[in-house]
């Protein structure tokens, strides 16, 4: 076999691993923000602004999980893009 062909294997491997992972992470994720939202809807002596800052914090984490998405979906490409095998 092929040794481009090989690590390109490996490569789809540990991106469909990757993938994975992360996709159950976001699940976990969204379920304990729903949770979190039921809760806090039923919790009456929470200030306005206590809600709010729970709310910056979800949009915030949010953010940076997609941030860091992208950053190793680009570099995943970067790695497929010098393994490419060429027929």
């Amino acid at each position: 076999m092929e040794p481009k062909l090989i690590a390109k294997q490996m490569i789809d491997f540990q991106k469909t691993t990757f993938d994975n992972a992360f996709q159950a992470v976001v699940v976990q994720q969204n379920q304990t923000e729903k949770m979190t939202n039921t809760m806090l809807d039923q919790t009456v002596w929470l200030p306005k602004e206590g809600r709010k800052a729970i709310d910056e914090w979800v949009k915030a984490y949010k953010k940076g999980r997609e941030n860091f998405k992208k950053s190793v979906d680009d570099n995943f490409k970067k790695v497929e893009d010098l393994f490419a095998v060429t027929k």
